[in-house]
């Protein structure tokens, strides 16, 4: 491992028993390094993931993988001459929730696919304390580097990846994006010229639709909605990696039940007249074990317990899903799954919603790929 911040590397490298570098060029020079894991701030990941590439070193990056459609460009070109391979994060799409999402399409439960509603609303950024929050080797949370970057550069890849990937290519977006806050932080006053609200409207090859919502203003709101010609599926959280899906098969009565508000109000009264339809089994997939387990090192039986309770009813993620799809596919010679124009694509829409300001943008991508199709690696019993 290496980072410029010599405290942090020695903090980091002695909690989890790492092996530290003195420097990046002498990591990028040690031939048994095969994959870079590229964590840095969001300004640094073209210059990081440009010299692991000509390094020849296989590059996962940190989401959004650069600032410019150019700057991705140039790194998949770099990735053709070299034949090392760039993926990117995020890898929610991974998931079990996404898994059963995708796997319920598939078979015809909701018919074609027609509109999707994704929501990532995360809490008042200013209320939550978050300059107190450290991680369990000591670390702080980039709170700054989160705002500066702004909350839509930060987090609506989470929605554009499975959304693309259910959907296929983008080919016009509507957005509008506006920072509403004053001092987030204490230690940056006023308002810092990043968004911390965007809404976007995109309309996809295939015909369907999608609206995605992002901000740090309003109170959590994580939910996932895929309406169909036949009904819709249904899950609280991209990041609960085991969210439950629910399907809701479209009827007469169902949707005129949706009409009384005790109805609406009261979902265990609701689900008798078929409101929110029925809940799936999850899908699951060779490394599912993974957000079940407690990999807390040196932990007392309250944060034990604290974990626990957090990865069942919060947010259980395995951020490490991606680089094991990575390391899985480079490994066996498979074809590969999340290809370069997906990546790039999803790159781009990020950064059009983001920059499109209060006046608005109405774009078409310059960038597109191929239909990925069912995401690999699914346990369907």
């Amino acid at each position: 491992m290496f980072d410029i911040d010599a405290n942090r590397l020695r903090a980091v490298c002695d909690y989890y028993g790492l092996r530290s570098y003195s420097s990046y060029e002498e990591l990028l020079q040690d031939s048994n390094v095969a994959v870079v894991v590229n964590l840095t701030n969001i300004s640094s990941h073209f210059a990081v993931s440009r010299q692991a590439l000509l390094a020849g070193k296989h590059v996962y990056s940190e989401k959004p993988v650069t600032t410019s459609v150019e700057e991705t460009r140039e790194l998949f070109a770099i990735e053709k001459v070299t034949g090392a391979k760039l993926y990117s994060a995020p890898c929610n799409l991974y998931s079990d929730t996404v898994r059963t999402i995708f796997n319920a399409v598939e078979q015809g439960e909701i018919g074609k696919p027609l509109l999707v509603y994704a929501e990532l609303d995360d809490n008042p950024i200013h209320l939550m304390d978050f300059e107190s929050v450290r991680s369990p080797s000591g670390a702080s949370w980039p709170l700054r580097e989160e705002i500066l970057a702004g909350c839509t550069f930060e987090h609506v890849g989470y929605h554009v990846s499975w959304i693309c990937a259910l959907l296929g290519p983008a080919v016009s977006v509507v957005a509008y994006s506006n920072e509403l806050i004053d001092d987030k932080t204490k230690s940056l006053p006023g308002k810092v010229g990043t968004p911390d609200f965007s809404v976007a409207c995109l309309t996809f090859a295939n015909g369907a639709s999608a609206r995605i919502t992002c901000s740090v203003v309003a109170p959590r709101d994580h939910r996932m909605r895929v309406i169909g010609e036949k009904g819709e599926l249904s899950s609280d959280s991209y990041r609960r990696y085991q969210a439950d899906v629910y399907l809701e098969k479209y009827t007469k009565r169902s949707l005129t039940a949706r009409k009384f508000r005790s109805l609406r109000e009261r979902p265990a009264l609701g689900r008798l007249f078929g409101i929110g339809g029925s809940r799936l089994p999850l899908v699951r997939h060779w490394k599912s074990h993974a957000v079940e387990s407690n990999y807390s090192r040196r932990a007392g039986f309250v944060q034990r317990a604290a974990d626990w309770v957090r990865r069942r009813e919060a947010y259980a993620q395995d951020k490490m899903l991606g680089i094991a799809e990575m390391v899985r596919e480079l490994s066996t010679g498979a074809e590969r799954y999340l290809t370069s124009g997906f990546i790039m694509h999803v790159n781009e829409l990020t950064l059009l919603i983001s920059r499109a300001g209060t006046r608005g943008t109405a774009a078409a991508p310059t960038t597109t790929f191929q239909p990925i199709g069912p995401i690999p690696g699914s346990i369907v019993r």
